[in-house]
């Protein structure tokens, strides 16, 4: 792997042998508090809480489209091909951040529980106050599509740095843990978190967990490629966002209330997430 450029002062910097869990002297391998297999099967299990969060976020849009501003097949469609397309935006943009992989990796987790764990309340928020949430819903989807892009390239690097492999093993491992990651959020929205939380709680659990997924992988097993200072700040971060989301949830009652007010209001008025002709 090319090393990366000098950082600038105060950045993370990893640390890059003598561990007693790396690959010998002189490797690029991350100092580890656990053996590299070890290493590797927490990755992977971060890579499946991030799909099955990833996925619920998706599906939350959806559900909030068709309940907030219906017309369910075109808005699906919209949301779906913003978010892929913002992915692709998103894995882009991350080739600049692999050379501090671990604290960019859990910035970014960090905001992306608090953007999808937030999106359910303030789509309802918009549609309260405006009567509208189409232009909400978009910015969301590809808000999340971002993030989301960003996370694979970013885990490639971490998995690498615990023990480098050829690209495409790399590749087939991160890609099935995803796409198992991605089933199980994809069955727990409908039949565990809808109808145990409802909508606007489940994207905050959901939220919350995301965030606390990412945070405890890099503190936890990639703690030595962070100064002391850095692990502080994304401490604090990842338990700011986890406080503020489930905070959130004594305000869910209230908001679902006057969101269900607002939509008989419009249907009164002629019409559901459209202005009365």
């Amino acid at each position: 792997m090319t090393a990366p450029s000098a950082p600038a002062p105060g950045w993370p910097t990893p640390r890059r042998s003598g561990s007693p869990h790396d690959n010998g002297p002189g490797s690029d391998a991350a100092w580890l508090p656990v053996p590299p297999g070890i290493g590797r099967a927490l990755v992977l299990a971060g890579v499946f809480v991030c799909a099955a969060c990833g996925l619920v976020y998706e599906l939350e849009l959806i559900a909030l489209a068709d309940h907030l501003v219906g017309d369910t097949v075109t808005q699906t469609s919209v949301v779906l091909s913003l978010m892929v397309f913002a992915m692709g935006i998103g894995s882009l943009a991350s080739k600049r951040l692999r050379g501090h992989a671990a604290a960019n990796f859990a910035l970014i987790e960090a905001f992306l529980g608090l953007v999808g764990g937030s999106c359910a309340m303030v789509l309802c928020l918009a549609y309260v106050w405006s009567g509208e949430a189409r232009w909400v819903l978009f910015g969301y989807a590809l808000a999340i599509g971002v993030l989301i892009g960003a996370e694979m390239p970013l885990l490639m690097a971490l998995i690498q740095r615990i023990r480098e492999q050829e690209a495409d093993r790399a590749v087939a491992d991160l890609s099935a843990a995803d796409y198992v990651g991605a089933l199980l959020g994809g069955l727990a929205f409908p039949f565990l978190l809808l109808p145990l939380l409802g909508r606007l709680t489940a994207a905050l659990v959901t939220g919350a967990v995301n965030a606390a997924a990412g945070g405890l992988l890099v503190l936890w097993l990639f703690r030595h490629d962070l100064t002391r200072s850095w692990r502080w700040r994304l401490l604090a971060l990842n338990a700011s966002v986890i406080v503020v989301l489930l905070g959130l949830i004594t305000w869910v009652a209230p908001l679902e209330r006057a969101t269900d007010a607002a939509l008989a209001e419009r249907a009164v008025s002629g019409g559901t997430g459209e202005e009365p002709g």
